[in-house]
């Protein structure tokens, strides 16, 4: 190849990575977590990773048990490593940024990431701006 294609080529795959990361770029949100049959025990804010990869919403079992909240059922996961992993999951009223909803949510062990997943967004009524990190609301479809 010619030297001129071959930096042609170069400058493609550097645009492609600047695209690639933004579309698929990661952001944080603080998550507060409330024992469904009695709200006034939450959890302090908690850092959670914005995942609409995950299904569900992953927060420390520790935190999750400290206000009440209790395992109602044990589930298989497989990991973004692929790696099969089995979890306690129960039911917690979850609020960021201004949004509310109930949801499973499933009780993290030491290692795990704190997540925000997918269904607790779809229960927020919003989907995720990428680009500008941060929850836009939509309007839910009623049929």
């Amino acid at each position: 190849m010619n030297k001129k294609r071959i930096n042609r080529i170069e400058t493609l795959a550097v645009r492609c990575k600047r695209v690639f990361n933004r579309v698929m770029s990661i952001f944080k949100v603080n998550v507060i977590a409330c024992n469904p049959k009695s709200e006034e025990r939450a959890t302090p804010p908690l850092e959670a990773l914005v995942d609409t990869g995950s299904e569900l919403t992953w927060l420390p079992a520790d935190v999750l048990l400290k206000i009440g909240v209790t395992p109602r059922r044990k589930r298989a996961f497989l990991t973004a490593t692929k790696q099969a992993v089995e979890r306690d999951v129960g039911y917690a009223i979850l609020r960021a940024n201004g949004y509310e909803t109930a949801d499973e949510v499933v009780f993290a062990e030491p290692g795990d990431l704190t997540l925000l997943g997918v269904r607790t967004l779809e229960g927020f009524g919003v989907t995720v701006d990428n680009i500008a990190h941060r929850f836009v609301a939509t309007t839910t479809l009623a049929a």
